[in-house]
């Protein structure tokens, strides 16, 4: 069975953990080299105990530690400064018992790479740094255990910002990064009854809030058509929060933004 531990998600640096009973996966090397030993102290990791490596693109809030780790396997959808195994949208990896197939994305940097890893219990959706998805890609995303899905930031606030217009069209646009709005509609389509946690990653510091990306998608799942797990939990996460999620024999993580979507769902309706 899965756990995970997100490490880090934001503009200043990313870093997603996933373990089972025969893997040690990482998803990119974000941040700074003091936070990144710092957090996996945290959690109790080891990042000698690393059986690969996944990058998502090569932009430096997703890569930059990566030295810390160039002894170990890197699959990566770009050419790196190291030794790497190039992956492909859509062609299947498979570890042992776990398959992870890779999903093109539409960002403003070279074959942004988003993962599902699964075995035959799990699912656990990785996705960030996209200007939307492909209607295709939701079959596949649909009735994850696991979602960590990118809500980067509110279209008013961030049309309010001090940052030139150009930078607020480049994250607005197909190839930027996605809204609430449209991170709460792809949950909408992909959540089902065996969905256990939603993740709300990447969410900008300057034009978005925790408690604004949590409302947005809470409120949409109230919505949903469709049977909700009584117990999903949608959590926003912070820059450098730590958030666990699957099978921690521990008390979970102090998250302060988050909610338990299914019991309120049931009261909802």
């Amino acid at each position: 069975m899965m756990k995970f531990a997100l490490l880090a998600s934001g503009s200043k640096g990313n870093c997603f953990l996933l373990w089972d009973e025969a893997l040690f996966l990482m998803v990119d090397c974000g941040s700074t080299k003091r936070w990144l030993t710092q957090a996996f102290q945290e959690v109790h990791a080891d990042p000698a105990d690393l059986d690969a490596v996944f990058i998502t693109h090569d932009h430096s809030d997703h890569v930059s530690q990566l030295k810390m780790f160039s002894d170990h396997v890197i699959y990566s959808p770009v050419e790196l400064a190291f030794d790497s195994i190039r992956v492909k949208s859509e062609e299947k990896i498979t570890l042992r018992h776990m398959t992870v197939t890779p999903l093109a994305l539409s960002h403003d940097a070279r074959n942004t790479t988003g993962y599902v890893f699964q075995t035959w219990q799990e699912k656990l959706v990785y996705i960030t740094d996209t200007g939307y998805l492909k209607d295709s890609y939701l079959p596949l995303l649909k009735g994850a255990d696991y979602i960590i899905l990118e809500s980067n930031h509110d279209v008013g606030m961030l049309m309010n910002t001090s940052r030139p217009y150009m930078l607020k069209q480049r994250i607005a646009s197909d190839s930027g990064h996605l809204c609430n709005e449209d991170c709460a509609a792809v949950l909408d389509a992909i959540v089902t009854e065996k969905t256990k946690m939603v993740v709300l990653a990447h969410i900008s510091q300057q034009a978005n809030t925790y408690e604004q990306a949590l409302s947005v998608s809470r409120d949409v799942l109230l919505n949903h058509k469709g049977t909700l797990n009584k117990d999903l939990v949608l959590k926003a996460a912070e820059q450098f929060e730590i958030i666990k999620g699957g099978t921690w024999n521990e008390e979970t993580d102090g998250s302060m933004h988050c909610c338990a979507v299914g019991l309120e769902r049931m009261a909802h309706l």
